[in-house]
């Protein structure tokens, strides 16, 4: 295993834990305003997000702290369970802004780096591999990092969002009946959003404990706010939503975040997604929300950017995701 990284004079790496997520939570909220992610976790947000992606934090994630103790980076490296073409494995981290500069970042980037080729051998050392890194648009320093590193960008993300004023009516389609999300209908749903993702970069099939684990089962998952959309009592498609209460405290509105948008193939070209967009939107606006968001790759195949900024989305941010590729063990790097 790799070991815990080296670190500058005056700071200590050690394995990070569970009870370590009030402590990144700050050194997030330390760095937004320069960072600008436009994501605001608090402790039990960190917390779920480890859970959900069955983080191994004692192997799989590191802290760096000061002479005090106080902790001031830290870093992960996290995979799904499921994968499509090639096993990613996410790089995450972040350095607390007063302490950059300091050679810090390196170190954990390298940490990652090593750590991420020994989770590829360890899970799926017959597959191909991925090492990822979400870079926002305001991270140049990240950016830079990463590129020297031998990363390359591969696919540009656009995180939307729009205020509950002025919604487009709602849209009726023909033979179609738009209904809230039921719980007896989890595992279609999960089917559908299967096989509306065979083509889209980075899905993958979701078993029925990854599903749960990563969307209906989250804590933040709104059930009221979601919707299906049905013909003749069979599920062609599905948008879920999301409130996440950390993120409405810190901008002072809730918002309904459209996680998982998806159309089966064979129903597409109805307006069926714009449909069950609209009344999800209108679902929010009655309920507790005043905005809504949802984050779209630009090279989707489906054309869904063009959909969202038609239905009043506009661009908030942008990130990037840098990858190196790792060849399946056995096989000489191309």
């Amino acid at each position: 295993m790799a070991e815990v990284p080296a670190v500058p004079e005056g700071f200590t790496a050690r394995p990070l834990s569970a009870d370590d997520a009030a402590a990144v939570a700050a050194v997030l909220a330390a760095a937004e305003p320069v960072d600008d992610t436009g994501d605001f976790p608090d402790a039990t947000d960190m917390v779920d997000w480890w859970a959900n992606w069955n983080a191994d934090l004692d192997r799989d994630g590191v802290a760096v702290c000061d002479s005090s103790g106080l902790l001031i980076a830290y870093a992960t490296v996290t995979a799904s369970p499921t994968f499509r073409e090639a096993f990613t494995v996410d790089l995450e981290g972040r350095v607390r802004p007063d302490q950059r500069g300091r050679g810090i970042g390196r170190a954990l980037f390298s940490w990652q780096l090593a750590r991420g080729a020994e989770l590829h051998a360890e899970r799926e050392p017959a597959a191909p591999g991925r090492l990822e890194v979400a870079v926002p648009e305001a991270m140049t320093s990240l950016e830079g990092l990463v590129r020297r590193a031998g990363l390359r960008p591969q696919r540009w993300y656009r995180a939307m969002s729009r205020p509950l004023t002025d919604l487009p009516p709602l849209q009726a389609v023909p033979r179609i009946e738009l209904v809230p999300y039921s719980l007896d209908r989890d595992d279609e749903v999960r089917r559908a959003h299967n096989a509306a993702f065979t083509e889209h970069h980075g899905s993958s099939e979701r078993d029925p404990e990854t599903w749960q684990s990563l969307f209906t089962g989250q804590r933040a998952f709104r059930p009221d706010l979601s919707v299906l959309a049905l013909e003749d009592g069979v599920l062609l498609g599905y948008v879920l939503a999301y409130v996440f209460e950390a993120d409405a405290l810190a901008l002072g509105e809730r918002r309904s975040d459209l996680g998982q948008i998806g159309v089966l193939p064979h129903a597409r070209g109805r307006g069926l997604a714009s449909a069950m967009i609209t009344a999800a939107l209108h679902a929010a606006a009655a309920h507790d929300c005043q905005g809504a968001s949802l984050q779209v790759d630009t090279d989707n195949v489906t054309g869904a950017l063009r959909l969202y900024e038609k239905l009043g989305f506009s661009t908030d941010r942008t990130r990037v995701a840098w990858s190196v590729d790792r060849a399946p063990a056995g096989e000489r790097p191309s």
